[in-house]
């Protein structure tokens, strides 16, 4: 299916978006690591410096980004989905509740081990608390009546990435009927994303972030093989030159 002029927008927003958030080296249409799936967009966040004690080079944190034009591209049955809307929306205010006071019973829980402390992090799923996991629970059953898909929940799932965003047009999806750990940036007028929900922090391993940062790279290089029409036999005959 060929690509819409508004879903090249969002690609080109969410592009000028990444770099100014410090995600500088990006490219369209990424490969992800540890799936079958392919991303809209991933991002790399390069970092001066890491750990002054390791004599390996810093590995920054990685970024995907899936771009939605309309509503019908997320949704299975609108009636349906304007049911389960209803209901995410009271699930996920219930667990930011139970959220919030967990915080304060459970100060033990921040992860602590982020070298970015704007993701600090919280891992409520090892307190096994039965109200907490039976929110979440129900709030991935409402989440699969509204997305057509599972995409969303297994690229968190699998940790493909630091952070993963939703790119939307204004109006088509709200942060309750967000898939659990994606942020929402949506399009306010022509030129500018707001970020209307930030993501959930993954920490991801440095071998995972790496063969991401390699993949955006890969995909950097055949854009640009094909905005100057160099094709794949002629790749081939200058390898055999080099050979």
């Amino acid at each position: 299916m060929a690509e819409t002029e508004r879903h090249r927008n969002l690609k080109s927003l969410a592009l000028l978006w990444a770099q100014a958030h410090g995600f500088t080296c990006c490219a369209f249409e990424v490969a992800l690591p540890r799936s079958n799936f392919r991303a809209d967009m991933a991002a790399y966040k390069p970092i001066a410096r890491g750990d002054p004690e390791s004599d390996e080079p810093p590995i920054g944190p990685t970024a995907v980004f899936e771009c939605k034009q309309c509503r019908a591209d997320l949704l299975n049955d609108c009636a349906l989905a304007l049911s389960a809307s209803t209901e995410l929306k009271a699930l996920h205010e219930r667990r930011a509740t139970l959220e919030r006071l967990l915080r304060v019973h459970h100060p033990s829980l921040a992860s602590g081990d982020s070298l970015f402390p704007e993701w600090t992090s919280y891992n409520f799923e090892s307190l096994q608390h039965q109200g907490y996991q039976a929110v979440l629970k129900k709030i991935a059953i409402a989440q699969r009546k509204i997305l057509q898909n599972n995409k969303f929940e297994k690229l968190v799932s699998y940790r493909c990435a630091n952070v993963c965003y939703l790119v939307v047009e204004d109006g088509i999806l709200q942060c309750h009927e967000l898939p659990l750990g994606w942020g929402l940036l949506v399009r306010r007028g022509d030129n500018s994303l707001t970020l209307e929900c930030k993501p959930d922090w993954q920490e991801i391993d440095a071998a995972t972030r790496l063969r991401l940062l390699q993949r955006i790279a890969l995909a950097g290089t055949r854009m640009l093989n094909t905005q100057h029409s160099i094709s794949f036999e002629e790749r081939i005959e200058a390898r055999r030159d080099v050979i």
